[in-house]
């Protein structure tokens, strides 16, 4: 693997751009002297970076710095661009698992339309395959507090269009003017379940006493 030579200063190139963004320095940009090199495949042992680096290129790969403060630097030869894309996977699938659940509301009137609810339906379906809480409330302003029972209705109506995903929490309840529900996903209950029963189980063998042991002859 050639490395082109550093342009005259001044001169701009986006490849060197790139090179101070990165959080290592790799192959020419490593500045000291001589390195430790680690790894698989090789005689750790400390080299000169010049001859560190043709080590690198003999096996298509790069010489990466990755303890920069000790004395030598010590390096490592690997495929930078796949190293990087292993990091960035990792911290994604942690960001993943890491993700805190959010309470998401979805609002209706007494007098929500077909199109509407069918709307609503469909974000709070997304929300709960998200992994999020979702709260659904009937606002009543004014006289349209006469129609509790509507509100209710139109509640259970959401909560059985939402059974294959989310979990009713409890029944409508009033809160000032408002008439609210809340649903779990589904898949967060169904590991909760499986989580008490389990905790059963166990609990049950505990308390199952052993057979009397038979006296030897």
């Amino acid at each position: 693997m050639a490395f082109p030579p550093r342009p005259p200063r001044g001169t701009f190139n986006p490849r060197f751009k790139k090179e101070q963004q990165q959080e290592h320095r790799t192959n020419h940009m490593i500045k000291s002297p001589e390195v430790r090199l680690v790894g698989e495949n090789l005689e750790p042992g400390i080299f000169s970076t010049p001859e560190a680096i043709k080590i690198a290129q003999s096996q298509q790969l790069d010489l990466v710095e990755i303890s920069p403060g000790a004395n030598p630097p010590v390096c490592r030869i690997i495929d930078y661009n796949k190293f990087l894309y292993e990091e960035k996977k990792k911290k994604k699938e942690m960001k993943a698992k890491s993700k805190t659940s959010e309470v998401k509301e979805i609002r209706f009137t007494p007098n929500t339309d077909d199109h509407d609810f069918e709307f609503k339906v469909k974000h709070a379906e997304k929300f709960l395959k998200d992994g999020d809480k979702v709260k659904a409330h009937v606002q009543f302003k004014g006289r349209a507090i006469m129609f509790k029972e509507r509100g209710e209705l139109l509640l259970l109506k959401f909560a059985d269009r939402l059974k294959d995903v989310g979990a009713l929490e409890g029944l409508p309840k009033m809160e000032g003017k408002r008439m609210l529900v809340m649903f779990a996903p589904k898949a967060q209950q169904k590991k909760k379940g499986s989580e008490l029963g389990k905790l059963h189980v166990d609990k049950k063998e505990e308390e199952t006493p052993a057979p009397p042991e038979t006296p030897a002859e």
